[in-house]
């Protein structure tokens, strides 16, 4: 009878964890999503109006870029709090002021209204956006490895992973339908409707997130004073091999989830047509990143990472090739297939990079590796992407060279990292250097 009653147990703890790594992370998620597409659509006319459109777009999305500059401190701040004082009340911290900033965003007067104050005020938010998503990411991928029962790590961190695809189709689907139902209308006043949504849905994961079994975001018994200070004394090997592999992962998935909509267009596809692209690239991530995830949990970490590395590479060169011959339906195929390639190593990320750390350093090991390397490759990956494609009179091989570098990286800092899949979190935790003298004092 007992083995009858878990398994439907097992399923509604995932999908509760989920809920709130997961969902919680969608709705965070989708608001970057909103603003890489407005920046790449709608914003160089409504905040750089005096540019012309493609250094408009490269303006834009350096203030896409901002945020990066503030998730780092995001992360350490967010970081030490998750770790002294516990999981779930920095959550819901990180969720309450992505959705307040979303929703201001989508209230801004543009440059017709208020001059140089519009694009200000826009990096200004952007600053606030990056400061909460540095805390987000951390705290909802160690829900989900903290929370997994043994053998799934990979799995339900991968929940994470599944909530940034999610977030990917909720803002790309609800911009392509506020896109074609107010076409005349996106620049002037329909592009706020995303934000506006965006900030509103938040209270849905923060429900979720109150409801948090308290077993799981509970605080240590007795918690490390300055659990970063710790990682970079006692594990400064890990903390720079994981910031390599944050940082060309985040190259790869921000050129993905920005600059392949300006390609797009550029190419000469409609606005519409890019969104319904970035959707199939996003649904691809969704089904592929827990495969992979699971597939971590059989095969080991490290060779599905380096694995899911070098595909990538190899299908960035197809991808600009296939969308090059400008057919609706080879294009769609081309993300989709590129989608499926990304969640190999977007799958994995959360449990690979957790499990390098014991749980009194955890959240801050991981938050501050995985987002220095965001703000360092995500942050300038598009910016970088598009001068590229200017300097080389719109040749996409430069940026498939770019692309496959930053992969490489993420391959060598993967295989130079120790395989963890098998081990149990009793095991990473007392592995601390230190771990067994302090509990020597204790008892004494």
């Amino acid at each position: 009878m007992h083995a009858q009653h878990s398994r439907p147990a097992s399923s509604r703890s995932a999908l509760r964890t989920f809920c709130v790594s997961g969902l919680g992370t969608a709705l965070e998620f989708y608001d970057f999503i909103i603003y890489g597409t407005a920046a790449a659509l709608v914003f160089p006319q409504v905040f750089f109006p005096q540019m012309d459109h493609l250094t408009a777009t490269l303006v834009a999305f350096s203030a896409f870029g901002a945020g990066f500059l503030a998730r780092p401190l995001g992360g350490l701040v967010f970081g030490h709090f998750g770790d002294r004082i516990g999981r779930q009340k920095v959550l819901v911290a990180t969720l309450l002021l992505m959705g307040l900033s979303t929703f201001l965003i989508g209230c801004l007067p543009g440059h017709a209204s208020v001059g140089v104050a519009a694009p200000v005020l826009l990096v200004l938010l952007r600053l606030v956006q990056g400061f909460a998503a540095g805390g987000e990411w951390g705290g909802a991928a160690l829900f989900g490895i903290e929370s997994a029962p043994p053998g799934r790590r990979g799995l339900w961190g991968s929940f994470t992973s599944m909530g940034i695809g999610v977030g990917g189709i909720l803002g790309a689907g609800v911009f392509a339908i506020v896109s074609a139902a107010f076409d005349d209308n996106l620049v002037d006043f329909a592009w706020r409707i995303p934000f506006w949504l965006g900030g509103t849905l938040v209270l849905v994961g923060l429900y979720a997130r109150l409801k948090a079994p308290a077993a799981v975001t509970a605080p240590l018994p007795k918690p490390v004073a300055a659990p970063l200070a710790a990682a970079l004394r006692q594990r400064p090997r890990q903390l720079l091999l994981c910031t390599g592999i944050a940082f060309g992962y985040c190259t790869i998935a921000y050129i993905g989830s920005t600059f392949f909509l300006t390609y797009a267009t550029q190419v000469g596809f409609g606005s519409t047509d890019a969104l319904m692209f970035d959707l199939a690239l996003s649904v691809a991530i969704v089904l592929s990143a827990p495969f992979f995830g699971y597939l971590s949990d059989r095969l080991g970490r490290r060779t599905v990472m380096a694995f899911g590395a070098v595909a990538m590479a190899l299908g960035l060169f197809v991808f600009f090739s296939l969308v090059g011959m400008k057919s609706f339906a080879i294009a769609l195929c081309a993300y989709s297939l590129t989608g499926l390639l990304m969640g190999a190593t977007q799958g994995p990320i959360p449990a690979f990079l957790g499990e390098q750390f014991p749980r009194s350093m955890r959240y801050s090991g991981i938050s501050a590796s995985y987002q220095i390397g965001a703000a360092l490759g995500g942050g300038t990956a598009s910016s970088i992407a598009t001068a590229i494609l200017i300097l080389t009179d719109h040749d996409p091989l430069g940026v498939a060279l770019y692309g496959a570098g930053a992969l490489a990286l993420v391959a060598v800092c993967s295989l130079m990292l120790r395989e963890t899949a098998r081990l149990s979190m009793a095991q990473i935790d007392e592995e601390a250097p230190g771990h067994v003298a302090s509990v020597a004092l204790g008892n004494h």
